[in-house]
């Protein structure tokens, strides 16, 4: 027999996961940690027993709690003042509130930090959720919008999210025929994020289609972060083994910072030496010595979607799976372009 969730109790959770109740209520609470076994038998007893605590169960009563959620796995880029303006121009017009909060999906020992106990619906940004997080969440009916990623697969969650590929094979392109560069370097993202997996693609399928060689000595990790960038870029150019290269595709406006002053740091002109491209367009990359060449993405559209989506779901309204917003080169003097119509 089917235990209704009204009627499940902390104790029962408790007895069939096999720890105490002090334990549940730490794991619920978020207030002490837990071992990861606890952890992950306390979280599927809940989801068997379809148990809601009591604070989720106060609200829930309410129907509403007129909170929308942001799940994300950093703060640290440039890239989210764009992307939260979006999100909270609609969310102010909708008269909800925001909250925002951190979380790394490979964090087992304690439960996401905003979900269905207080808030009414979340954006998941990039790998903020684990796919068996998001299958778990789906199955209870919560409303999710992804953020820069697609669901797993067979689940209808709307996605929105920006073309990387095909720009970045443009982008590649660029270097390659207009400014004669053949050693390019990648300066890879994250390795699980949408974003950096289809960069990474545009890049090597540029590659392939002007008869250049993919050379995995070329492949650096900056992870989209300025600091990682600078000090990766650093190691090789000081490297005994250095390998030749003319040009940097930094992955992101935020490694972009890194490299420009790691190239800078050891005596490289650019663009004379070293072309360096970027992508996103933030508001610093036309302001940067050299502008720096990159993609203009709607980051802001992005986050403004996704937020419309998300209150589009609360009324039971149709959505597409994935909305996938078109991008844009845009040239400046760092890959050896110098006409300020671009700029």
């Amino acid at each position: 027999m089917t235990i209704k969730s009204h009627s499940v109790t902390i104790r029962q959770v408790a007895q069939k996961a096999g720890v105490s109740v002090a334990t549940v209520s730490r794991y619920i609470n978020r207030n002490a940690p837990i071992s990861k076994g606890a952890s992950e038998r306390i979280k599927q007893v809940m989801a068997e027993l379809r148990y809601v605590p009591h604070s989720a169960a106060r609200q829930l009563a309410s129907q509403k709690t007129h909170v929308i959620g942001l799940l994300l796995n950093n703060l640290h880029n440039d890239f989210f003042v764009p992307l939260l303006n979006g999100i909270e121009g609609v969310v102010r017009k909708h008269d909800y509130n925001l909250v925002i909060a951190t979380y790394h999906s490979d964090n087992r020992d304690m439960p996401p930090p905003i979900g269905p106990h207080n808030t009414d619906g979340m954006l998941v940004f990039s790998d903020g959720l684990s796919d068996e997080d998001l299958i778990a969440l789906h199955a209870r009916n919560f409303p999710m919008v992804l953020v820069h990623r697609t669901p797993p697969e067979s689940l209808k969650i709307p996605s929105v999210t920006v073309e990387n590929k095909k720009i970045t094979f443009e982008l590649i392109e660029h270097l390659i025929k207009v400014h004669g560069r053949k050693r390019i370097m990648l300066m890879r993202g994250p390795i699980h994020q949408e974003d950096s997996h289809w960069r990474e693609m545009g890049y090597k399928a540029a590659l392939m289609a002007n008869d250049i060689l993919f050379d995995e000595r070329l492949v650096l990790n900056g992870d989209f972060e300025r600091h990682t960038a600078y000090q990766a870029l650093s190691k090789f150019i000081t490297a005994e083994n250095q390998v030749p290269f003319d040009a940097i595709f930094t992955g992101d406006d935020d490694a972009a910072i890194g490299v420009l002053r790691a190239l800078q740091d050891h005596h490289y002109r650019i663009p004379e030496d070293i072309s360096v491209i970027g992508f996103d367009d933030l508001g610093f990359s036309a302001f940067l010595t050299p502008p720096l060449t990159t993609v203009s993405a709607p980051t802001e559209t992005v986050g403004r979607i996704a937020t419309e989506q998300l209150f589009s779901l609360f009324d039971k309204q149709f959505l597409a799976d994935v909305t996938l917003l078109p991008t844009e080169l845009i040239t400046r003097r760092s890959c050896g372009c110098n006409d300020l119509n671009h700029q």
